[in-house]
């Protein structure tokens, strides 16, 4: 790899493997209005199911893709992945409706699911130690500002070509990645290291995970915290725009958003050490379930327009942070008891958790009538439900070392 492709190369491109799914995603906010005006103008917030749809396909991407790039190797496993990427956009791009609309995001989450799972592999199979966490802490950190611009990418694409030119960016941005990849980056995973493929296996990996009772705990919060994070994400835009009456600069204020909240890494880096992974997560559900019912009470406050719309923001921005400061830290408390199957229980934790958030999200996304009141409640449920779990997860604990 070291003869072909400079490790500053490396990162870079592992970078743009990662924003496929930020970049699918948020640049889609700033087009909701116009696709449910134009495709569904009798329901127009059913828009928010374009973002769900893609997040419920990646999610179940993820299931298979780390698997087969085990079986087949990386490079095939990406090119298949950029493949039905690719082909999905382009039906979208021409799609009539918005039922084939959303058919086609679903296909495009699969597809996505490819290059963002098995970029994570190759980094695994190339480094090892302090060198291949120091190579994921720059991709990630090049990852979480990509979100930032993403909206404001997506507004500039539809102030030239309407909102269909954002499928024709993602055709754009795949192609060039996988070429990227295809011209620079060997095959990192060789053929005698390779394994095959059984399905046997991902049952007992499932099996195994949901009979271990801090590991199923820790998904259940992981998806509550990841409901959370795509909730506000399906139903931001609209309250934006139709509540604050700000979708103008709704791509400029995501951004201001999107750069403090990816602060939340630094602080949970810096105190993860001393609380522990348990209460790190405990503590950040517990402090976003007095903000929210903050937010709640406010609401029912007579307010100036600027001082409820600086509200929502700092709400927003806080919502963001406390994905920075559970997700990762859940994540890692699920893994811990699976090293003996951890490439299989990586995917199964990541489809698991994404899959079901998608299918909280999107319904909870629907009930959107004009006001704050289906996005706070839907957060706070969420929240009061994770830190119950967690607090269960701490008798269990406990118990075990008793």
């Amino acid at each position: 790899m070291a003869d072909r492709m400079s490790k500053a190369e490396f990162i870079a491109l592992i970078a743009m493997m990662f924003a496929t799914i930020a970049f699918s995603i948020d640049s889609m906010l700033p087009a909701l209005p116009e696709i449910g005006l134009e495709l569904s103008p009798n329901e127009p917030n059913r828009a928010q199911l374009i973002l769900t749809s893609f997040v419920l396909g990646m999610g179940i991407g993820t299931f298979f893709t780390g698997p087969l790039s085990d079986a087949f190797g990386r490079k095939p496993v990406i090119y298949g992945g950029a493949v039905v990427y690719i082909l999905a956009s382009a039906v979208a791009w021409a799609s009539p409706s918005l039922e084939l609309v959303l058919a086609a995001r679903v296909a495009q989450g699969l597809g996505a699911a490819g290059p963002r799972v098995v970029a994570m592999a190759v980094v695994r199979d190339l480094y090892s130690g302090r060198q291949m966490a120091r190579i994921v802490s720059i991709a990630m950190m090049i990852f979480t500002l990509f979100p930032a611009f993403a909206p404001l990418m997506g507004a500039g694409i539809i102030a030239l070509t309407g909102w269909r030119g954002i499928f024709a960016a993602f055709v754009l941005f795949s192609t060039i990645s996988v070429l990227w990849m295809g011209f620079r980056l060997p095959e990192s995973l060789a053929v005698e290291n390779r394994r095959p493929f059984r399905l046997p296996l991902l049952v007992d990996a499932v099996r195994q995970m949901f009979g271990h009772p801090t590991v199923r705990l820790s998904i259940m919060v992981q998806t509550l915290c990841m409901g959370t994070l795509f909730t506000m994400l399906t139903m931001v835009q609209p309250v934006y725009d139709v509540i604050h009456d700000r979708g103008d600069s709704f791509p400029f204020w995501f951004a201001m958003v999107a750069l403090l909240s990816g602060s939340a890494s630094l602080l949970n880096a810096a105190l993860v050490v001393r609380v522990g992974m348990r209460r790190m997560v405990t503590w950040s559900l517990g402090v976003q379930i007095f903000i929210t019912l903050g937010m709640i009470g406010l609401s029912a406050v007579p307010l100036s327009p600027d001082v409820s719309f600086g509200l929502f923001v700092a709400w927003q921005t806080a919502v963001f942070f406390m994905a920075g400061t559970t997700l990762g830290n859940l994540n890692a408390i699920a893994m811990e008891p699976m090293g003996h199957i951890a490439g299989m229980a990586a995917s199964v934790i990541g489809a698991v958790a994404t899959v079901l958030a998608a299918a909280i999200a999107a319904p909870v996304g629907l009930l959107f009538d004009g006001s704050m009141a289906p996005l706070n409640t839907g957060i706070l449920i969420m929240c009061i439900l994770g830190f119950l779990l967690m607090l269960r997860m701490g008798r269990i604990e406990d118990r075990m070392l008793a």
